[in-house]
């Protein structure tokens, strides 16, 4: 066969392939789907790859829809899926490309063993879950080795009285490069939960009355949390095991208890936290462990302790805090210091500032004796505001005995800091 006739054929074979891949292409459907005659399952079943399924309004009593195939459910008038408390997952999602939008999801059933979840992506990528709800859910999203997903916009509201009848609102496993965003969630177990997370971004979420902690992540490195707010948790937040963190701008308040911190810091390093209000907490900042971390321009206000830093947490610098009418500003369970306190304000320091420069001309010592003497014996609170502990305060700081005699800010500054 010559030469000429060999390019010809394949030539046309090659406009064959395109003009089938491109008619495939267009053949993506659109359904709107007015009745609830019809099974979810079934219309996930016979929806092609790429379709878009629209729920306008209606009541699915259903749970175990699995979507294995490119697909958009979007939900208008409130549709609402009801997994009735039944089953596993109401949405199981193991495909790319999976898009979810506008569902109300309620009733998810409990279960010791199994993690039943109202969605969950299991090994998918670019996924989202935009502006749902989802009412008593066990667990409310559960992404589990996926990657590149944005779940924004959605309410959480659960009903778990206890850590062992609750799931977690949003919950990461082995996954990375998610982004969450605009999120609320209320009731869980936890808020929002990372566990072997990578580079994910949460922001602008409201994470308040959960059971145990509004946030909580370990060994979830170069992750970023901005603008977030974290109010009247179990514990607070804790960000764990992990380095390359960076807090921004969030809110830690009203976090009370004998556990209870706005932000825990476990074993982490190289990491910044920055912007930060810190409101009404029994324990600002509590660090084990914590090495290499940058703690400015935060503010740690009506606290019980504005910072709890153990002996092992070293090279770590506070510079440019406000530290404003908090009981105990620093505590520290060891003589020895080994991080950097520089130019924070302090409400209860009283130098003087003779070249009017706005820095104290006399060190400052956050650490008071009644700090040690609390926490070994909790039953001497009693005696917080007597003229005794004032005169045993006085005393310390002239001659230091039991409080880290280099734990001091050498440049406090003598105006609050904007």
């Amino acid at each position: 066969m010559p030469k000429k006739i060999y390019i010809l054929f394949a030539s046309f074979f090659i406009s064959c392939i395109i003009f089938f891949t491109a008619l495939s292409t267009s053949n993506k459907s659109e359904k709107d789907v007015k009745t609830t005659q019809i099974s979810l399952k079934d219309l996930v079943s016979n929806a092609a790859p790429n379709d878009t399924i629209t729920l306008n309004g209606g009541y699915y009593p259903e749970s175990g829809i699995e979507i294995y195939k490119p697909l958009t459910i979007i939900g208008k008038n409130d549709p609402v899926i009801d997994g009735q408390s039944k089953g596993k997952n109401i949405f199981l999602i193991k495909n790319d490309s999976v898009s979810l939008a506008g569902l109300t999801i309620k009733n998810v059933a409990r279960h010791a063993l199994w993690d039943n979840a109202a969605i969950r992506i299991d090994n998918s990528h670019q996924c989202k879950v935009l502006n749902c709800k989802f009412e008593n859910a066990y667990f409310g999203i559960y992404l589990a080795k996926s990657s590149n997903c944005e779940v924004i916009g959605n309410k959480f509201q659960s009903q778990g009285s206890h850590e062992s009848d609750a799931g977690n609102g949003i919950h990461l496993w082995k996954s990375g490069h998610i982004h969450i965003k605009d999120n609320v969630i209320k009731g869980h177990r936890d808020g929002i939960y990372l566990e072997f997370g990578k580079a994910c971004m949460i922001e602008n979420n409201w994470s308040e009355n959960n059971i145990r902690y509004g946030l909580h992540f370990m060994f979830s490195d170069s992750c970023k949390y901005l603008n977030n707010h974290f109010e009247h948790n179990g514990a607070g937040v804790a960000v764990m095991y992990t380095h390359d963190i960076e807090m921004i701008n969030n809110t830690f308040a009203n976090n009370w208890g004998t556990a209870a911190y706005g932000l825990l810091l476990k074993d982490i390093h190289d990491s910044k936290i920055y912007g930060n209000q810190f409101v009404n907490n029994t324990v600002g900042i509590h660090s084990e462990g914590s090495i290499r971390i940058k703690v400015e321009h935060n503010n740690f206000i009506r606290n019980g302790w504005g910072a709890r830093i153990f002996a092992n947490s070293n090279d770590n610098f506070f510079g440019s805090n406000n530290f404003i009418s908090n009981t105990f500003d620093i505590a520290s369970n060891s003589r020895m210091n080994f991080n950097k306190f520089i130019g924070n304000y302090w409400s209860g320091y009283s130098g003087y500032d003779i070249n009017l420069d706005g820095w104290g001309d006399v060190p400052y010592r956050p650490v008071r004796l009644f700090s040690l003497l609390a926490s070994q014996q909790e039953p001497v609170m009693l005696l917080l505001h007597s003229i005794f502990i004032e005169f045993l305060d006085i005393a310390e700081r002239i001659f230091p005995v039991l409080t880290p005699e280099t734990l001091i800010d050498s440049k406090p500054s003598m105006k609050i800091i904007k």
